[in-house]
């Protein structure tokens, strides 16, 4: 019986392993098109809580940046959907992300209940999952690494 469900286990292991990745990357590419293309044409529920988020930078109106956060995203879903772009959409996903955070810097006041940091409202919580979105592209980055010649691996700590 053990050795049945061992055998079981080691089945799905193989098979989360192999569409682990794949299912991760489809998955941004839904979300980051689907709620990037909602930008541009105001159907966003995020649209307010972007627009005063940028309100301060000097250059670009709220509504630009809107514009262009939505069309970012966009291509960000795109290129996860091609396994060749995968590094390209990381790349893009991190410069955004960046963005994406500001909000629990610059508007406390909205992604905080009362000022309690312990306390995120639900903008506030729709920001900080994004934890999980950063966690799980870098899980899908690791995944793409070149080999240098003569066998090393060509990552980060590398020479």
């Amino acid at each position: 019986m053990n050795a049945d469900i061992n055998k079981l286990d080691q089945y799905i292991a193989r098979h989360m392993k192999l569409w682990g990745i794949p299912a991760m990357r489809i998955s941004f590419a839904v979300i980051f098109f689907w709620f990037g293309i909602l930008k541009p044409f105001h159907l966003s529920a995020a649209e307010g809580l972007l627009k005063a988020t940028v309100a301060w930078l000097p250059f670009g109106s709220a509504e630009n940046w809107l514009m262009v956060i939505g069309w970012w995203e966009v291509v960000i879903g795109i290129t996860f959907l091609f396994k060749s772009t995968t590094r390209i959409a990381i790349g893009l996903l991190f410069l955004q992300m960046v963005g994406t955070l500001m909000p629990l810097v610059f508007l406390p006041e909205v992604t905080f209940q009362n000022g309690n940091y312990l306390m995120p409202t639900l903008e506030g919580q729709y920001i900080i999952k994004n934890l999980l979105i950063i966690s799980a592209a870098l899980v899908v980055g690791g995944t793409y690494y070149r080999k240098e010649k003569g066998g090393n691996s060509g990552n980060a700590i590398s020479k």
